[in-house]
């Protein structure tokens, strides 16, 4: 049976964690492997996290950043897919990693994504935006389109062939990651239509109107590195784009 391996980075994630932790102890898929890599928090986000058995591994100590993190966490899998799961996102019901399990058996692929949805931190179960990446294909990196990060799971000999996540990103090493695999060296992927995690409202990519730009600048970076041209107005259009997808969060969309 396959082994899914999931990475949580933390830091001072006290008030989130358990939730992350709960909904990954609860899936009905058996052979799951979680690796908590914390950079040195100063709350009681370790103890939490010592509170639950079904935790496989657990670092505490400082990093260079969220990538850096991450990177440690592939680097202590031990599975043959790999998913990143944030310490303020969760899975939406138990079926999850059974359904991208079974997905990986039908379509003989080596990356599976699919959908997030974006709800309240006050109210968990209230979705105000849904990230979709049906419409998604590679020609759209150029555009400012990638699948939702979240709801992709690759293979870990991907990453020992492709190389990890590029720590001197700010906001789009997971942008510059998933174009280098699926642009550039054409890693295998399908689309499934489900939705893989919950995330609360309020990230760093689109907190404000610097965090975007530092964001797009990187884009146009990733895009240079991997062969793909564009340029800050035609990023500028995916966000005419994002109104709709507030406005009716049931909307077929996919953007960064």
């Amino acid at each position: 049976m396959m082994k899914i391996s999931i990475i949580t980075a933390t830091y001072n994630s006290q008030a989130t964690i358990a939730d992350t932790l709960r909904s990954v102890a609860n899936q009905d898929y058996p052979n799951v492997e979680h690796i908590i890599v914390d950079g040195a928090s100063t709350d009681d986000t370790v103890k939490t996290v010592n509170s639950f058995p079904h935790v496989s591994h657990c670092i505490s100590e400082k990093d260079r950043g969220l990538y850096d993190a991450i990177n440690k966490g592939i680097q202590m899998t031990t599975g043959d897919v790999i998913g990143i799961l944030n310490s303020d996102d969760f899975f939406p019901n138990n079926e999850v990693l059974s359904k991208i399990a079974n997905a990986f058996a039908e379509y003989k692929v080596d990356a599976i994504y699919g959908n997030i949805a974006f709800v309240k931190p006050e109210n968990l179960s209230r979705i105000v935006r849904l990230y979709s990446s049906r419409r998604f294909n590679t020609g759209k990196f150029a555009y400012g389109y990638m699948p939702a990060h979240p709801s992709f799971y690759v293979r870990k000999s991907c990453y020992d062939q492709f190389g990890v996540y590029q720590i001197d990103y700010k906001i789009a090493a997971d942008y510059e990651l998933l174009m280098r695999f699926m642009h550039r060296y054409g890693v295998s992927h399908k689309y499934i239509d489900e939705i893989i995690v919950y995330m609360r409202t309020g990230g760093v990519s689109n907190k404000n109107l610097g965090s975007r730009y530092i964001l797009n600048k990187e884009i146009i970076r990733a895009c240079k590195e991997n062969g793909v041209s564009t340029n800050m107005a035609i990023l500028s259009l995916k966000y005419m784009r994002k109104i709709f997808e507030y406005i009716n969060p049931r909307l077929k969309a996919v953007g960064k």
